[in-house]
């Protein structure tokens, strides 16, 4: 890494290497001894991460090797390095708590490549930009390797903040400006700008203080004044070049999301008892879900939609 990236490189390893939850690290030693030798890392991230609430759903990034090495059928590791990540539904119980997770899998050389201001995919870089937990690496090579792609997705953010952004203003409100725009071009339900809003304010002291050391990982050249104002020399062109290659992303973004919520049908695992649960969390209905339901869940659909909306839960 260059010298250019060392100060970045210290904050966000000083932030993945923060102790997580010694359940959620329990946890997360099950994944990586799932996946045995093949398992580079496995990432803890999401508003648990905050909050160490152990009563919803957590969400793992598990980093691999080899993707064959992970899926024991091949059409599964096939979807997944056509169209990263497969995702699943996992259950354990530690120290007599039942913990359930979404766990979604890629290799390290995916992870990376979506790290990039290149990456026609916005969804790793902004996800990864935000605060993570390193809740279990395989070596100190791999926690290298992690490090230094955590800190190109912060770069890869910051930069499209910088073209995508004001003029000048608050580190905070370049993150927002970024944030809205990676939410508008993926499928969401809540609203982007409440969103960003929410996710920059509960972590505001960490975006400010990684925007400068992030641009500068960036090789953006920018002018701090009257103290807190940020202003990066983003000159007409650029700025008319950044936002052409952001309509792109923007275009694709939607799609991408609908071709792994088509490829979810086929490849998310234990997807079935997913959808049980969360219809149990929030309607108060158990869904007893036979072993034939639980391997054809497209096809065990209608029955269940029916039990569903005659028990009123579906309106």
């Amino acid at each position: 890494m260059s010298a250019a990236r060392d100060p970045l490189q210290r904050a966000i390893a000083q932030e993945l290497d923060r102790p997580v939850a010694p359940a959620i690290a329990a946890f997360a030693a099950q994944l990586a001894q799932r996946g045995g030798n093949t398992v580079v890392a496995v990432l803890f991230y999401g508003s648990n991460l905050r909050s160490g609430d152990l009563g919803g759903v957590l969400d793992y990034y598990v980093l691999v090797d080899r993707l064959a090495r992970w899926h024991p059928r091949r059409v599964a590791a096939i979807a997944n390095q056509l169209l990263p990540p497969n995702v699943s539904y996992e259950t354990t119980q530690i120290d007599g708590v039942d913990l359930r997770a979404k766990v979604a899998v890629l290799s390290l050389q995916q992870f990376q490549r979506g790290m990039r201001q290149a990456a026609i995919d916005t969804t790793l870089w902004a996800r990864f930009a935000q605060p993570l937990g390193l809740a279990w690496v395989r070596d100190p090579a791999a926690r290298t390797q992690t490090i230094a792609a955590v800190c190109a997705a912060v770069a890869t953010a910051a930069r499209w903040a910088a073209l995508l952004g004001p003029e000048r203003g608050r580190a905070v409100e370049f993150w927002q400006a970024l944030f809205q725009r990676t939410y508008a071009a993926e499928l969401r339900v809540e609203r982007g700008g409440c969103r960003a809003r929410s996710l920059i304010e509960h972590e505001s002291e960490r975006y400010t203080r990684l925007l400068p050391l992030a641009w500068r990982a960036s090789s953006v050249d920018f002018r701090v004044r009257d103290g807190n104002l940020l202003e990066p020399r983003i000159n007409p062109t650029q700025r008319q070049l950044g936002a052409r290659a952001w309509k792109l992303r923007h275009a694709l973004g939607k799609p991408l999301n609908l071709a792994r919520l088509a490829k979810a049908t086929f490849t998310f695992e234990n997807g079935a008892d997913y959808v049980a649960w969360k219809v149990e969390r929030h309607a108060g209905i158990q869904l007893q879900l036979s072993a034939w339901q639980r391997r054809h869940p497209l096809l065990a659909a209608p029955a269940v939609l029916w039990k569903l909306r005659r028990a009123k839960a579906l309106r």
